[in-house]
Order: structure tokens, then C-alpha cells, then sequence
């Protein structure tokens, strides 16, 4: 049977309007600047499709004139903003734990957010058919969005949990802020010369993470670690004899400094996986965007909704793009062979990257795509090759990220592309619309990703770094990023634990190939646990006990399919919204010196709260 979208390829709507233009521009804006700090502070972030989506038809509700496409446009617009962040994030602070800078110049971030975001979102153009049309993959974030949308136009009406939870998200992150409880709960003891260690981040954006992923996802990531914080870091501690550090200090001090690099040899392993398992989708992806390239030079007709940016001019605007790159990358190195041979890896590793990332989005979805994974993998060739031509020390390492940054933002946008396009198959939307919407919105979410990363580090900092200050970011991914490069041209890399990861890595695959034979619904992805091992277990809890909250409104309301629409996703992308937020807004307060300093209450009652808002979640969840 033949499929048909919601809009009819026959049927012709305004998709190219001002208000789409417009809402589209400053959703983009504000998801990027609210998932920058999100990722800054847990490592991943979260799809921002559905959220701008619903926002678009409350906001253009109140025009007459609004169609479906035109909503469409917005989210296509909006969620390049939040996967932009990603790329940022994940990358460019590594050079600030490297010492190469403590804020960043706004040409460098700018330029390469905005190029590589945008070939991202063009070496997807000959993936389209291949992944949408021809292997038909769920993309489960791009069907729920245009199931939302759809249900929308048919005069649903899905705002209220999304202001709920925007609400309670950014009250409690206000709360907590103003230093009525701290942000994690931890204690550690000493069992013999072991150290066990048990902690929470109080944090409603992470049960809601959680919640939005699943129960397996969410078992997986805190199974990572557990393997790192129950059983790797008591071993270690044996070992290492006596100290004079705290246990909860030794705890820490040892996953920062051995434990989490057992984490890279997880994501490289996971990394490498994906490249021999996608190698014939990418390459059917490719023969089958030639193709229709071909039949429309030939004059055939064409449907509406199967009409991409022409191949001419893709391969144009990649050469106007990658030219920029290769001045910006000679600009900084001096050096015209090399870079010229970092604009060649950044344009072929950079494609195999998209690649891997679009039909990963089309399996995980956006939120639980890899990106770090495949940046991890980019990483380490560029790395091997600059070396190997000379570049040595802080050049060498500064080189090697600059070339992950467009590499990371292309895989990031690349995935979203993927998901928005899925969307607007179902609905009908005109597919070369929409890619040059997701420039546009890289584009301009690209002018405020510096100023959103310099506030972050003035205000917060990146733990483990000069610039640590009172509830420092994380910013795992860039960290890892980091710690690699910089073992890579020292020689110094971790290499036992690496090999670990690696090892656990090979395990979670053969189990997750047995689970698959049997037709099994709980699987084993290795990125997960990969994360988990790497990120603190403090983070691990929250998100786990968001997916058990999950588990339990899926059990309370029969164990059906749950659809996207249903208020308790909604409600959870609103505590995601609300505290992303909020943490920004404290983080301009922070700087301009006006912050409230903290003078913790008590723990207890923001655990009661935090307890309050799941229950919230959990009865939002229930509602049909």
C-alpha cells in the first residue's frame, strides 16, 4: 500500500512564511541556549522537536492564516538550535580544560558552529530517501512530532503539561539556586581500604530525562555506573593504600583521575560497532539520492514531497562552507598543507559522521543518538594524523579539537535533519523547505553559542579546571575530548582502563546481538553504558529513577503503546525546558554579581519537593 501524508503532495501550503521565519529564528535561540547548559551540566541533551512544536501552534493559534507545514517549519527551525548546543558543547569546552582558553573569541565558535551545523544538514540531502522512504526507520522523536502536529491541527491541544512542568522545573532549579539545598546529595564510606559511594543530583531535568528515554535506556546509563561507582572504584581503592583524603574525596578522585577513561574504550569500541553495521545503509543512501538527482536533471516530474536541495547546488554551498573552514584552520595553525589536510578529514570523516548519525537518529532517536561516540572516533583519527605530520603539544591538541568541533556539529545537526525530514514525511512537508530552514536555524542559533559558553564559564566554570567555582559544570563529553587528545600527543593516555572499557564494550555488544536473535525488548546498546561509566553516578540515579517512573505509568495504563501526544512526555519536556532555563538565568546573575549566595537549608526538603514534582509527573503520565 502506498503511503500518504497527512498534506497530499498535491495540496500547497505556505511553508516559507514571516511567522515561521520569525518563531522559528528565536526557538532556535532559546532551545540552544537552554540545552547548551543542559549538556554543560549532564553530558547529553534532549530533543527539542516536540516542545517547539507544541509552543509554534499555541503561538500561531492566534492567527487565522496558520497551517501544519508552517508549524512544521518552526520545529524544523527550533530543534537545530538544540542539536547545534550539542556539537558546542561537547567540543569546544576541551579547549578551556586544556588551557588553550578560558573564554572563547565569538568569530571561532561562531564560524564553526554555523558551517559545520550547516554541512550537517547537507551531506544529509543524498540520505533522505535512502533512510526515510526506502528502509522505512522509526525515527521515533520525528513520528511523535508529527503526530503531535497532526493532533494539533485537528484541534488538539497539548500546552498545558509543557507550562506545567516549565514551571515547576524552573521553580525548583530557582529554589535550589538560591541555596536552599545543595545540588547533590552524596556520602561515601570506607569498608576496609575500600571506598563505596552513593550520591543524587536533585535535579527535576534529569528524572524527566529519564522519563523521555525509558526504563531501559535509563537502567543502562546507571548501570554504567554502577559498574564504574560499586565495583571498579572499591577495587581501585584496595589497591591504592592510605590516604588522607575524605571517602567521599577518594571516591571522587579516583573516577576522575582512572575510572572514567574506562568510558572512552567503551565509546570507541560502540563507535567502531556502528561503522560496520551502517556500512550498507550509507552506501544504498548515497546510490539512492544520485538517483533521483538524476531523474530530475532529466526533466521527469517530481512530487512536491520528494523534492530536495538539488545536488548542484549541495555540493556548492559544502565548497563555500569548507573554504571558510580551511582559511579559519590556516588562520590558527600557519600551515597550508595542514590545513588543507584537516578541511579533507573534516569533509570526509565529517560525511561518514552524518551518516552514522542520521540512521542512528532514525533507530534511538535524536536524544539517545551517539554524537559523542562518533566525535570520539573523528577525534582519535585526526589526532593519529596531525601528529604523524608534525603538529605536537597545545598546537596539536588545539588543531585536533578545532576539527572535532565541525565534525561533532555536523553529526549533531545531521541527526536532527534526519528527524525533522522524518516529520515531514508524515505530514507532507516539501523537503528542500525544510533543509534550508535547518540553516537557517543553525545559522542563527550560531550567533549566541559563544556568549551562552563565556557566561557558563564565568559563572560556573568546568570542574577539575582553573575556572571551577561553587557548583562548577561538568561538561563531560568536552572533558573526554579532552583527556584523549591530550593522551594521544603525550603518550599518556590511560590504556588499562581503555582496554577495560573496550572489553565491557565487546560484552554489551554480544549480549546485545543474543537479545536481538531472541527478538528480546530489553537491549544493550553500548553508548548507554558508555555514558553512565563516564558521567558521575549522581546523575545515573535521577535519570534511572525517571525511567522507573516511566515503567510504572506504562504498567498503570494497561502496557500499551504510549503516544507522543500523551501529557507525561510533554510534562517531562517542560521540566527539561524550565530548568535549562532557569539555570541560564542564574548564570547571568552569577556574573552581573547579583546571585544570592548559598547558605544551605536542608536537603531533606528539597528531596521532598523533588519527590512532589515526580509524583506530578508520574499522575501527568497516567492521564490519557
Amino acid at each position: 500500500m502506498e503511503f500518504k501524508p497527512y498534506i497530499p503532495p498535491e495540496k500547497s501550503l505556505p511553508e516559507y512564511t514571516i511567522k515561521a521565519f520569525v518563531l522559528g529564528v528565536i526557538l532556535s535561540i532559546v532551545m540552544g541556549a537552554a540545552n547548551a547548559y543542559l549538556g554543560m551540566y549532564a553530558g547529553m541533551t534532549v530533543s527539542a522537536s516536540i516542545p517547539a512544536a507544541v509552543i509554534s501552534m499555541a503561538i500561531l493559534f492566534a492567527f487565522k492564516d496558520r497551517n501544519i507545514l508552517e508549524n512544521n517549519m518552526v520545529q524544523t527551525a527550533a530543534s537545530a538550535g538544540e542539536s547545534l548546543a550539542a556539537g558546542v558543547i561537547f567540543t569546544f569546552p576541551a579547549l578551556v580544560v586544556l588551557g588553550y582558553y578560558t573564554t572563547f573569541p565569538y568569530y571561532l565558535v561562531t564560524i564553526i558552529a554555523a558551517l559545520g551545523g550547516s554541512l550537517g544538514a547537507l551531506f544529509t540531502v543524498v540520505l533522505r530517501r535512502a533512510f526515510i522512504v526506502e528502509e522505512k526507520l522509526p525515527y521515533p522523536e520525528g513520528t511523535a512530532c508529527a503526530e503531535v502536529l497532526i493532533a494539533g491541527d485537528k484541534g488538539g491541544s497539548h500546552a498545558k503539561p509543557i507550562l506545567y512542568g516549565g514551571i515547576f522545573g524552573g521553580l525548583f532549579k530557582l529554589l535550589g539556586s538560591s541555596g536552599l539545598w545543595k545540588g547533590t546529595v552524596e556520602a561515601a564510606k570506607m569498608v576496609g581500604s575500600r571506598v563505596y559511594y552513593f550520591g543524587s543530583d536533585l535535579s527535576a531535568a534529569l528524572i524527566a530525562v529519564g522519563y523521555i528515554v525509558g526504563l531501559n535506556i535509563a537502567f543502562l546509563v546507571f548501570l554504567g555506573g554502577a559498574i564504574a561507582w560499586f565495583i571498579a572504584i572499591p577495587i581501585y581503592a584496595g589497591q591504592m593504600g592510605a590516604t588522607d583524603l575524605s571517602p567521599v574525596d577518594m571516591a571522587w578522585v579516583i573516577w576522575s583521575t582512572k575510572i572514567r577513561y574506562m568510558g572512552v574504550g567503551a565509546m570507541v569500541v560502540g563507535g567502531i560497532w556502528s561503522l560496520i553495521k551502517l556500512r550498507n545503509p550509507i552506501k544504498r543512501g548515497i546510490k539512492a539520492g544520485l538517483e533521483v538527482a538524476k531523474k530530475r536533471q532529466a526533466g521527469e516530474a517530481v512530487l512536491r514531497t520528494e523534492e530536495d536541495l538539488p545536488l548542484n547546488y549541495v555540493l556548492i554551498l559544502i565548497a563555500a562552507f569548507v573554504i571558510p573552514l580551511f582559511l579559519l584552520y590556516f588562520h590558527i595553525i600557519g600551515s597550508i598543507g595542514i590545513a588543507a589536510v584537516m578541511a579533507v578529514i573534516l569533509l570526509i570523516v565529517g560525511f561518514l559522521g552524518s551518516s552514522i548519525a542520521g540512521y542512528l537518529a532514525g533507530v534511538v532517536g535524536s536524544s539517545n543518538n551517539p554524537v559523542s561516540g562518533i566525535t570520539i572516533m573523528s577525534l582519535l583519527f585526526t589526532a593519529f594524523v596531525l601528529k604523524a605530520l608534525g603538529l605536537s603539544g597545545m598546537e596539536g591538541m588545539a588543531a585536533t579539537i578545532l576539527v572535532a568541533a565541525v565534525i561533532c556539529t555536523a553529526a549533531a545537526i545531521a541527526g536532527d535533519t534526519m528527524q525533522d525530514l522524518a516529520t515531514g514525511y508524515l505530514v507532507g512537508a516539501t523537503p528542500k523547505r525544510q533543509q534550508v530552514f535547518e540553516i537557517v536555524g543553525t545559522f542563527f542559533a550560531a550567533l549566541v553559542m559563544a556568549p551562552v559558553l563565556n557566561l557558563l564559564i564565568q559563572a560556573y566554570g568546568i570542574a577539575g579546571t582553573p575556572t571551577a567555582k561553587e557548583n562548577a559544570l561538568a561538561a563531560p563529553q568536552a572533558f573526554l575530548m579532552a583527556k584523549v587528545t591530550e593522551g594521544v600527543f603525550t603518550g599518556n593516555l590511560e590504556w588499562n582502563m581503555i582496554y577495560i572499557g573496550a572489553g565491557i564494550a565487546i560484552a554489551l555488544i554480544v549480549l546485545d546481538e543474543i537479545l536481538a536473535m531472541k527478538g528480546s525488548k530489553f537491549r544493550t546498546p553500548v553508548m548507554p553504558v558508555a555514558v553512565g561509566i563516564y558521567l558521575p553516578l549522581s546523575l545515573g540515579v535521577p535519570i534511572f529513577i525517571g525511567g522507573l517512573i516511566k515503567h510504572f505509568v506504562t504498567k498503570a495504563r494497561g502496557g500499551g503503546a504510549e503516544k507522543p501526544t500523551d501529557p507525561g512526555v510533554l510534562g517531562a519536556a517542560g521540566l527539561i525546558a524550565g530548568e535549562a532555563l532557569m539555570g541560564i538565568f542564574f548564570a547571568a546573575l552569577i556574573v552581573a554579581g547579583v546571585a544570592p549566595s548559598a547558605g544551605f537549608s536542608s536537603n531533606v526538603l528539597g528531596i521532598l519537593i523533588l519527590a512532589g514534582i515526580a509524583v506530578w509527573l508520574y499522575m501527568t503520565g497516567r492521564k490519557e
